[in-house]
């Protein structure tokens, strides 16, 4: 027997990685193989799936403080991960960030930098963002559009939300208040016009450029293509080919929310596991009640209590998995 482990991080309490390990590790002790493909969605641990960093640069932080971000450069490509230079835990959480300063400033930074050291490509991850600032900052940092010519920049989203949505859809979860997110909203609208003037491009009509408080957004204006995370990874992965003579695929998260199926990690590992015509498994921390009943589907916190899912959560994926398995 075969099982592909694909999850996501349980954000807070697990690495994408460990969870994978734990999966393998249930597969191991029944006596099934086991191929470990730790997922990501283009938030927080694209650049750990990615292979991790391999390099440090310091950069402007999300409230103006200088950060050592961490990237990953190898064979041309260069891999960043926006929640490690402008990202809402850098900033303090909701309660820390001041959301109409917060900037992408030291994303730009780095994409520049990336380029000077011989990136050709360059792969960025855009969720657990502080900043609704519709990418101006980074657009700052980077300089000249020409600079990137011939380089292809692809940012890997995890919500497909529009450019001028991104402050109301996001902006509480950043400590922004009513007020706040007028102004912001205000923010969006007008950079919308300056985009469509200064590079020709009208970001308020593309999917995905809402991503990251308009990050997403700015970076399109600048050329850069817009894609949904969980397709790039599993693309530069090869989950299809491992799912290919599969018997069985787990995948999971911390969260199990209707968002989940709108291009995240536990919906795109399901589109590719029915494509490939292999049973899905999904084990969450905790799950919303509308989609907890969801066949397949495992609710660490309802079946063992909110504290030992929070507290022990690989040892749990490795029992419920396991349990799986027996029943096979």
């Amino acid at each position: 027997m075969k099982l592909v482990a694909a999850p996501d991080k349980f954000r807070g309490t697990a690495t994408a990685r460990e969870v994978a390990s734990a999966i393998g590790r249930a597969a191991h002790s029944a006596g099934a193989d086991c191929i470990e493909v730790p997922m990501a969605d283009g938030g927080e641990g694209l650049l750990d799936v990615l292979g991790g960093p391999d390099r440090f640069t310091v950069v402007t932080g999300p409230l103006g403080d200088p950060v050592e971000a961490g990237w990953r450069l190898d064979r041309g490509t260069a891999v960043i991960e926006m929640a490690r230079v402008a990202g809402l835990e850098l900033a303090g959480g909701p309660d820390g960030n001041q959301p109409l300063d917060a900037t992408t400033a030291g994303v730009g930074e780095l994409i520049l930098s990336a380029v000077e050291s011989g990136a050709r490509r360059v792969v960025v991850g855009v969720g657990g963002s502080a900043t609704t600032d519709g990418g101006l900052g980074a657009i700052d940092a980077m300089g000249s559009q020409a600079r990137y010519r011939g380089v292809e920049i692809l940012v890997a989203c995890d919500v497909r939300t529009r450019f001028t949505d991104a402050a109301e859809v996001f902006g509480p979860q950043k400590g922004a208040t009513d007020s706040h997110v007028r102004l912001l909203n205000g923010r969006l609208e007008r950079l919308v016009q300056v985009y469509g003037e200064r590079f020709d491009v009208d970001v308020s009509a593309l999917d995905r450029a809402g991503a990251a408080g308009g990050l997403a957004g700015g970076l399109a204006a600048m050329g850069a293509e817009l894609v949904d995370g969980i397709d790039l990874v599993a693309e530069e992965l090869r989950l299809d080919e491992h799912l290919a003579d599969a018997d069985l695929v787990v995948t999971g998260e911390g969260w199990l929310d209707r968002t989940s199926y709108e291009g995240k990690v536990v919906d795109g590992v399901g589109v590719y596991a029915a494509a490939a015509g292999v049973p899905l498994l999904v084990v969450v921390g905790g799950a919303e009640p509308e989609v907890a009943g969801r066949a397949g589907v495992v609710s660490l916190s309802d079946r063992f209590g909110m504290d030992r899912a929070l507290s022990e959560p690989t040892a749990l994926v490795e029992l419920v998995v396991g349990e799986a398995l027996d029943r096979r």
